[in-house]
């Protein structure tokens, strides 16, 4: 659904950051070329990342895989740190998108607890993909913070879809926050653990919390600090 230029799920804006009719200053519309040219930018970027890291992209590798002009990637931008923060906005929305409308198990279609786990692999990879750019965007403690919000309120729908009960509020906030930059930086950085016992932890408590008897949510009887 989308409601003012943005997609919504619960409340919660996604901007679409490369609409072809974004509005530029004094009310005029981005032409259709320079919309294009943005869109082939973004996606060079992405590829120069999957493949080289995020360290090794540069504004001319960049404006040479888009096949634009640096000029051009300079203007829209204004600098590499510009661009890699578009990056991410572009990188999140794509992850959005798939979370929401993709195909199962990610998206649609599959049962809670395989979307549970799909979710916290794709999240894994992403911010293990863009992990440095997060770090020096400087977002404590979560990242971008509507993102952030988007993906508890995904976690605890599903949670209350597989049955779970007790505060699924704070227990979707504490599973989202262990596939968030700080605590993936903190784990394969510094730990030095590698993605995969990283994942197969994150995976061995969703089961966990899924399989668990049934718990009573302490908001309901007012406890709630």
């Amino acid at each position: 659904m989308q409601r003012g230029g943005a997609e919504t799920l619960c409340g919660s804006a996604l901007p679409l950051v490369d609409s072809p009719l974004v509005a530029a200053a004094g009310g005029r519309e981005v032409r259709q070329d320079a919309a294009r040219n943005a869109a082939k930018i973004l996606d060079a970027a992405t590829r120069l990342v999957d493949r080289d890291g995020v360290e090794a992209v540069t504004m001319d590798a960049v404006a040479e895989a888009a096949g634009v002009g640096k000029g051009t990637v300079f203007r829209r931008y204004g600098s590499r740190a510009g661009l890699m923060g578009a990056l991410l906005d572009h990188t999140e929305l794509q992850f959005q998108r798939a979370m929401l409308t993709g195909p199962p198990p990610l998206g649609p279609g599959a049962p809670p607890r395989e979307r549970l786990l799909a979710f916290g692999a794709a999240r894994l990879e992403l911010v293990l993909r863009h992990r440095s750019v997060l770090l020096a965007r400087g977002d404590a403690p979560h990242g971008a913070r509507g993102a952030y919000d988007l993906a508890c309120t995904h976690v605890r729908h599903l949670l209350r879809e597989a049955g779970v009960q007790g505060d699924l509020e704070l227990l979707a906030e504490q599973l989202v926050s262990l596939v968030e930059p700080g605590w993936v930086h903190r784990q394969v950085g510094p730990a030095g653990r590698s993605r995969e016992r990283t994942l197969a932890a994150w995976e061995d408590l969703v089961r966990r919390v899924l399989d668990a008897p049934a718990a009573t949510d302490p908001t309901a009887s007012g406890a709630r600090s």
